[in-house]
């Protein structure tokens, strides 16, 4: 195998762990989600892959069109760009309506007494909350069940950055074999690294104990990815 083949074999690996690595989308939406929504190691496993192949996926479609229309790389960087801006502002938007939501959940399962008199004059004090009482539950089982799928079209809709200038374009140059290659070993690392992370940080973050604070979960996760996606669109991680 010639050097530069391997070059290029060995900056995919690279640029797929640090790209991951790096962006605080690529596993923060997962790891509040999940220890909000309760999702099992499996559910986690299988919505960060999946969410994982259509962020690289739809990358990978949008340079193979580049390549095979011989659109200019300015072209397609700027169509990228695009992107990104539109799936930052999604994951602000999704977390800023995430956290309203937590919120008027918590308040509404508030902890709140009532005072009961008996007929022989004795009474007690009944402490309860009303999200199991009126059943909102199912409320926030409809979210946890959505919300895979609100994470997957954001992740569609943002681009891998380093993949096509870096990656597919010299590539294209010398094979096709060397383009399919550089790909398939950038995605893998992407999602590997995603995937990792993910799931050391939700073993952690799933011990962590919130207490009185349990109820506002929903509001911290929310208020998580906000932050998150402010931080993508201002400093461009």
């Amino acid at each position: 195998m010639s050097s530069e083949p391997l070059a290029l074999m060995v900056t995919a690996a690279s640029l797929g762990c640090f790209h991951a690595v790096l962006g605080p989308d690529h596993y923060l939406p997962f790891v509040v989600m999940a220890r909000t929504g309760g999702w099992s190691l499996a559910k986690t496993t299988w919505v960060t892959v999946l969410c994982g192949l259509g962020h690289v996926g739809s990358s990978v479609l949008l340079g193979m069109v580049g390549i095979a229309f011989g659109i200019g790389l300015t072209r397609v960087e700027a169509t990228e760009g695009f992107r990104g801006d539109v799936a930052a502002w999604a994951l602000i938007a999704f977390g800023l309506v995430y956290c309203i939501w937590g919120v008027r959940r918590a308040v509404r399962n508030r902890p709140h007494t009532h005072w009961h008199l008996h007929a022989d004059a004795t009474g007690h004090v009944h402490t309860h909350v009303h999200t199991g009482e009126h059943l909102h539950i199912h409320d926030a089982e409809a979210a946890s069940n959505l919300t895979p799928w609100i994470l997957f079209t954001i992740f569609v809709l943002g681009p891998c950055e380093p993949l096509i200038p870096l990656l597919m374009y010299p590539a294209a140059k010398a094979s096709l074999w060397g383009l399919a290659l550089v790909t398939m070993i950038f995605g893998g690392a992407t999602i590997l690294t995603m995937l990792s992370i993910v799931l050391i940080c939700s073993l952690g973050v799933a011990r962590l104990p919130l207490g009185r604070l349990e109820r506002y979960s929903n509001a911290f996760a929310g208020a998580a990815i906000f932050a998150c996606g402010v931080a993508i669109e201002s400093f461009g991680l």
